[in-house]
């Protein structure tokens, strides 16, 4: 009997595929810098963190792994970025092969479009903008890495962290200068900070904006009211975020900086959660406001159909509009001049209370196995279910089961929480039935 599968589930089990061929090359005594064969724990762990591009880790990339081994993990990290089913029909195309309607509707559901008919136009702007763009990044990451790393050295870690930053995964190689010190020893360099600023950005706002941008240019009146949505959430948070972490760490980890190195750090970690996972301070050193913030911003995420993980500009958009428009005792939410239809307010709230439910799920199990401190397991969690990849310092000293809750909010994440959970429910017929409605009392 031929096994039917819904798109969500050819999704998952997409990723569940990437990651199996990722533990097997990780578990290599070649992957090693030492040559002995990692741990199993490490290596799921690792494949799932660069499948699903977020970035945590049980030990140091720069030292543990080999070249082959940070080869592997720039490849998942690369494929999860783009998402299984781009990769899948880039092979299909350099096969000559015929791109059929049912990997059309994968790949639509893939990249979080509906626009099926127009969908090689899209995907064709996904692979050149992506090498385009990680291209660029590389070059301007290379005039500070090559005088300081070497030739080769230099040229290879401006390629690695172009993509993870524009793939939003949050794996560095800066552990060469101090294990898991991440961006801290360029805290005030301005190109690398704006650089990996920019492509976090890009890779962040979306496959369907860059369409629309690059279609339209600045005539904003042309924009979907989808990228309209996401640019002006974007900038509110992006600048929020950069103002609140300021006001939450100038006493603390931007103690005695300069006003410029001070707004430096805030804007890159305002962006920085939203959700690339480095990180240009200690994480852990950083306030309780400051870290509540950072959650708070990991939550929101990126925007929808990129590499970016956590609700997603739009759905945070929807629920603050749902709330305003409950509050004036407004019918219908609208937004932009646009009203928002009632599945997208349903869904949105959907989305919200999954992950919500999936990390504070994650936090008891934590808190129970481990006497963690709670900040710091919310921390763990919210970034795990985000994609994000930043930690205070917590995933290396995670138990086996820690570790595994772990993992399974980063899939949960990156695969999307409603779409994790429906590929295990889902079913093609569902029965017609229609229960009587009841009044219910609410607030």
């Amino acid at each position: 009997m031929k096994l039917k599968l819904s798109h969500t589930q050819i999704i998952a089990f997409g990723f569940l595929i990437l990651i199996g061929l990722g533990t097997l090359l990780l578990s290599l005594p070649v992957a090693t810098a030492d040559g002995a064969r990692a741990p199993l724990l490490t290596t799921l762990f690792t494949a799932v963190s660069a499948s699903c591009v977020t970035g945590l880790v049980l030990q140091d990339t720069a030292t543990y792994w080999s070249w082959f081994g940070k080869t592997v993990i720039i490849l998942l990290i690369q494929i999860g970025g783009l998402g299984v089913m781009t990769i899948s029909t880039m092979f299909f195309l350099l096969l000559r092969r015929r791109v059929g309607l049912r990997q059309r509707e994968v790949l639509t559901e893939s990249i979080n479009t509906s626009a099926v008919g127009d969908i090689m136009r899209l995907f064709r702007l996904i692979l050149i903008g992506t090498a385009v763009a990680e291209l660029a990044g590389a070059l301007l990451l290379s005039i500070r890495f090559i005088p300081r790393f070497g030739f080769w050295r230099g040229v290879t870690y401006s390629l690695f962290h172009s993509v993870s930053a524009f793939c939003n995964a949050g794996f560095d190689l800066m552990g060469v200068l101090e294990p898991y010190s991440s961006f801290t020893a360029f805290s005030g360099d301005w190109l690398v900070n704006l650089t990996l600023i920019a492509l976090i950005v890009i890779g962040g706002l979306g496959f369907i904006v860059w369409d629309d941008l690059l279609k339209n240019g600045l005539h904003i009146r042309r924009y979907r009211f989808q990228t309209r949505l996401v640019l002006v959430t974007s900038a509110v948070l992006l600048l929020g975020g950069t103002l609140l972490i300021w006001l939450m760490e100038r006493n603390a980890t931007a103690a005695g900086l300069p006003a410029g190195k001070q707004f430096l750090t805030s804007l890159f970690g305002s962006v920085t959660a939203r959700t690339a996972g480095f990180n240009t301070v200690d994480t852990g050193a950083m306030s309780d406001g400051g870290k509540f913030v950072t959650i708070l911003l990991m939550f929101v995420g990126g925007s929808p159909g990129s590499t970016a993980g956590g609700v997603k500009t739009t759905t945070f958009a929807v629920i603050l509009v749902m709330a305003a428009g409950a509050a004036t005792n407004r019918a219908s939410p609208v937004v932009l001049g646009r009203r928002i239809p009632d599945g997208v307010l349903h869904k949105a709230v959907s989305v919200v209370v999954i992950n919500l439910g999936f990390a504070l799920l994650g936090t008891l199990i934590l808190c129970g196995g481990q006497g963690l401190p709670l900040t710091d397991v919310l921390f763990e969690c919210f970034s795990a279910i985000g994609t994000v990849g930043m930690t205070t310092g917590i995933t290396r000293d995670l138990s086996t089961v820690s570790a595994l809750t772990i993992a399974v909010l980063m899939f949960a994440g990156r695969v999307g929480s409603v779409s994790f959970a429906m590929a295990f429910v889902e079913r093609r017929a569902r029965p017609a039935v229609t229960y009587p409605t009841e009044d219910l009392t609410i607030g």
